[in-house]
């Protein structure tokens, strides 16, 4: 760590399938050890659930529920 000046805040990249960084932002927060392909499996594979189960977009459903909050 360096003495002199604070570590610059890093950009947040946004997931590969679907371009959002909220999306990346939760697939961070699941993750554990450092298992990222693990935690964009859970992830995703929620999302799927959530299009089959009530036929929207997982995303606009995810953004919704976090404004909800």
């Amino acid at each position: 760590m360096s003495r002199r000046g604070g570590t610059p805040k890093r950009e947040i990249i946004p997931d590969p399938q679907y371009k959002d960084k909220m999306v990346a932002r939760l697939i961070n927060y699941v993750m554990r050890d450092g298992k990222k392909a693990v935690a964009e499996r859970i992830v995703y594979t929620a999302f799927k659930s959530v299009h089959d189960k009530t036929g929207e977009e997982p995303v606009a459903a995810f953004k919704t529920a976090l404004d909800k909050i």
